[in-house]
């Protein structure tokens, strides 16, 4: 918060305010990793689709965390309930992905919902959609 209450403020109003990593005054987003403007659109939905299956994994962990301390029962009903929302998220959002990427979807289904070793069915997984 004192990034934006007191760095970016100094900064806008100084010479330094040219400097090239503030020379687009529009605040960029950490999904991206190359200029926005270059990026298709196509490319961009991937990565906010990315950047929404990570938020949905950290907040289904820390629910996770949240329930495993909490003394209320009621309250960890209502974690529960607002975990499994998250989690119903993070489907969505990997299911989006997947259907953008063939043999991502080809490979998960070598591995996912299937009896054996993990590591195993990976392997054979990830030969199978080569």
């Amino acid at each position: 918060m004192w990034l934006k209450g007191y760095i970016l403020p100094h900064i806008k109003n100084s010479d330094n305010y040219n400097y090239p990593l503030f020379k687009n005054k529009h605040m960029s987003f950490d999904q991206y990793h190359e200029p926005a403007d270059e990026l298709s659109e196509e490319i961009r939905t991937f990565a906010r689709m990315i950047a929404g299956l990570i938020e949905e994994a950290d907040a289904i962990g820390w629910y996770e965390q949240r329930m495993s301390i909490e003394k209320n029962e009621e309250a960890k009903a209502i974690m529960k309930n607002a975990q499994h929302e998250e989690f119903k998220h993070f489907g969505m959002d990997l299911e989006f992905l997947l259907r953008q990427r063939p043999v991502w979807k080809k490979t998960l289904q070598g591995i996912l919902f299937k009896d054996g070793d993990i590591v195993e069915l990976a392997e054979k997984a990830e030969e199978a959609s080569e």
